[in-house]
């Protein structure tokens, strides 16, 4: 197994639990980390576990992007903004077409990134504290890449409103546009988790890798076309003046003043 600076990783009763391990940064999603999240995900994959729990540590799920790296993202070139909008397709992805069943036990808040990781999973537990949402248009980014996971969970009506808002929504609200499978107190999270992966194990693991596996292949050729389209988008738009702007506003606490909405003489 893998020896990670960022993850967690512990293998009990045919059950691998993957634990976001950044918890003095709210598991915020570093370059490092998405890489490692990558390679844990591909060896449960392979692994003996019949199913996986993803979680945070701390109090946070995962924060979304490490704002720490945000005012440097906008100055990477093309080609490494490509690479790192190909490895969050990557691993949302790998969550998607996961062969094993995948519990999302989300301990708090999942933001941006993080709500992707929370909500793509076949099941996604939820403390009533967590908060939900895809915050990016408030620092000048677009939520490209989970798009297209989040119209076919939620419908084009409400993915606008929560992709065009940036707005937090609370685990009841989740859980009533159908994001949120199941909420449980803090207490319970992990046993609750724990309880349904051992149900879960009751059942046949090629039928249920056979269920998956059909689900995916009825969105993989659409998938394939939207996520290559939204890896574009997500690179270029780290280039663009909002972005810039969006991040220096957010990192130092003031109101931004975009520059797309300045009339030109």
């Amino acid at each position: 197994m893998t020896r990670f600076n960022y993850i967690l990783t512990a293998s009990s009763n045919s059950v691998r639990t993957i634990t976001l391990n950044r918890p003095d940064k709210r598991n915020a999603l570093s370059p490092e980390l998405i890489e490692e999240l990558a390679v844990a995900l591909g060896e449960a994959e392979t692994c003996e576990c019949g199913v996986v729990i993803l979680t945070g540590a701390g109090s946070a799920f995962c924060a979304g992007l490490d704002l720490e790296q945000l005012e440097t993202m906008s100055a990477r070139t093309p080609e490494e903004n490509r690479h790192d909008s190909e490895n969050m397709a990557r691993v949302l992805r790998t969550l998607y077409d996961f062969p094993k069943p995948v519990i999302a036990a989300v301990n708090g808040p999942a933001i941006a990134g993080g709500m992707g990781l929370a909500t793509i999973a076949d099941f996604t537990l939820a403390i009533p504290e967590a908060k939900f949402g895809y915050t990016e248009v408030r620092v000048g980014f677009v939520p490209a890449i989970v798009a297209s996971f989040l119209i076919r969970q939620v419908g084009e009506k409400r993915a606008r409103d929560l992709l065009l808002t940036g707005r937090l929504i609370k685990a009841h609200e989740a859980l009533q546009m159908g994001l949120v499978t199941q909420i449980v107190t803090a207490e319970e999270l992990m046993q609750t988790a724990h309880a349904l992966a051992q149900s879960l194990l009751q059942n046949s693991p090629q039928a249920m890798q056979a269920v998956k596996r059909l689900l995916a292949k009825h969105a993989r050729r659409r998938l394939d076309d939207e996520i290559e389209d939204a890896i574009v988008a997500n690179a270029q738009q780290r280039s663009t003046e909002d972005f810039k702007e969006g991040v220096a506003a957010f990192l130092h606490r003031r109101r931004a003043e975009w520059p797309s909405m300045k009339v030109k003489a």
